[in-house]
């Protein structure tokens, strides 16, 4: 269950009990079918497993919750076809032109017929909460997705204050000057790829893979101007990933210096499996985000 992507929130350092009860909460906001009418369902799944009772999972100060969903998949392109051929029904039977109004009730009647038989599709989405740090971690790097589970997860809990990361300094400048030359925090190295651009509106924008990036090509496109908007990076030899300048880490990836230790240890369960990997996923997560919060000035979260 390692995490692919992460976008972050911050959040104040809460009371001492005050997830307590967080599996009573996320009870009430349990995931249920997505109704005949309803084009989606939103709630909180087991990370188990759907038909599991435990609503999240602890380890320390870090907690997985999973975020669960149904979508009726209607797409507009079907609907469209059905309103076209339905529109050319009615006008040859009625021998007139459909106006604006008529069209879309009769669009708003064949979603109605239609949304019932649609396929439902299923969703889920794993998040981490670390009490130690104060952050929500979200296995997405779509800022929509990471929002929605933060407020399915404020209105769980009636009140939590989480907020997007906010850096003190330019992540842009941050980066540039890392591939520039200047001295990476302690534990991180340069990785292989690379996203630059011209900062004028509608300048040129290269993306560089399988690339030095200490080399005079990379030194020509700075010269030139252009800044640094992601950047493949290493920490220790645990982890990889591209980290860019809006504070979204992609590409994740746990490195053997990370995972030697699970192919290691038996376990006698697919639980146990999970637990052992989340103990590891929060272990570097940590980690990484001290790193982070120290190179680019995170903003602390008003309490």
């Amino acid at each position: 269950m390692f995490f692919r992507n992460l976008t972050f929130f911050r959040f104040p350092a809460p009371k001492k009990k005050a997830f307590d009860h967080l599996d009573d909460a996320l009870a009430e906001a349990r995931l249920k079918p997505v109704g005949p009418l309803e084009p989606s369902s939103r709630g909180f799944v087991s990370p188990f497993g759907r038909d599991e009772e435990a609503m999240s999972h602890r380890i320390g100060q870090a907690i997985w919750l999973t975020l669960g969903g149904e979508d009726r998949i209607l797409p507009a392109s079907v609907i469209n076809d059905a309103l076209g051929r339905k529109i050319v029904e009615l006008e040859d039977k009625e021998g007139r032109k459909l106006g604006g109004r008529a069209r879309k009730r009769l669009k708003e009647d064949l979603v109605h017929e239609m949304l019932p038989k649609a396929f439902v599709k299923p969703m889920r989405l794993n998040a981490s909460l670390n009490l130690k740090h104060g952050f929500l971690v979200v296995d997405t790097s779509s800022r929509k997705s990471a929002e929605s589970f933060a407020s399915e997860l404020r209105h769980a809990l009636g009140s939590f204050p989480a907020v997007p990361l906010n850096a003190e300094v330019s992540p842009r400048n941050v980066l540039t000057g890392w591939i520039a030359g200047e001295p990476l925090p302690e534990g991180l190295a340069l990785g292989d790829e690379c996203e630059m651009k011209d900062p004028i509106d509608g300048g040129a924008i290269v993306r560089c893979q399988r690339q030095e990036l200490q080399g005079d090509e990379i030194r020509q496109h700075l010269e030139a101007g252009k800044q640094v908007t992601r950047l493949a990076l290493t920490l220790d030899d645990h982890l990889s990933f591209v980290l860019g300048e809006d504070l979204v880490v992609r590409k994740l990836k746990f490195l053997d210096g990370a995972v030697d230790s699970l192919e290691n240890t038996e376990r006698d369960s697919l639980n146990a499996e999970l637990d052992a990997r989340f103990a590891l996923l929060s272990g570097e997560l940590s980690r990484l985000f001290a790193v982070l919060e120290k190179a680019l000035q995170l903003s602390q979260p008003e309490a």
